[in-house]
């Protein structure tokens, strides 16, 4: 199933669907899109802006840190083959492991942190943190499941910043 739906994505070639998958990427690439979107959140909406960005920002890096610090260093999987994509950004693939999406744990971790907090923003981030999922399968970068493994690991960091204030403070009042 994940080699079928690698291909089946990686064909797409509705006008505009590539141009604007990559277009997106690129912005997500080295987190420029999300800390772009947390300095907004945090000029323009208040106390709520500033607490959406940084709980953004810090499941973010939660999970940077366990997909690429930690996960891609036990995992070896390589990537799609180069012959199932019929573009040339399969020539831009980096040489890491594919399993699992370093973006797509980013993305989702974000949108997942600022969400709970100012739920507008949320359904905004929501549209490129998708965008850039699909990206990564279309692209040849990853397999269906190394996203779906990523988004996972974005659900858990978020999960993770928004209880761990409870936790710690429950813990020290012991």
């Amino acid at each position: 199933m994940d080699r079928s739906l690698t291909r089946r994505v990686a064909a797409w070639d509705a006008p505009g669907v590539h141009r604007t998958l990559s277009a997106v990427e690129e912005c997500a690439e080295g987190s420029k899109l999300w800390c772009g979107a947390a300095v907004a959140m945090a000029w323009c909406g208040g106390w709520r802006g500033r607490r959406a960005a940084g709980a953004g920002l810090v499941a973010l890096s939660v999970a940077q840190l366990v997909s690429n610090g930690v996960c891609k260093q036990l995992a070896d999987r390589p990537r799609p083959p180069e012959e199932w994509i019929p573009h040339d950004e399969v020539h831009d693939r980096p040489d890491s492991s594919s399993f699992p999406s370093g973006h797509t744990a980013a993305a989702v971790a974000f949108t997942a942190a600022v969400a709970p907090v100012w739920p507008l923003a949320g359904a905004l981030c929501a549209v490129p943190a998708v965008t850039v999922a699909v990206e990564r399968v279309q692209s040849g970068a990853h397999y269906p499941s190394d996203v779906v493994a990523g988004a996972a690991i974005g659900l858990a960091a978020a999960r993770l910043v928004r209880h761990a204030p409870r936790v710690l403070l429950r813990w020290r009042l012991r």
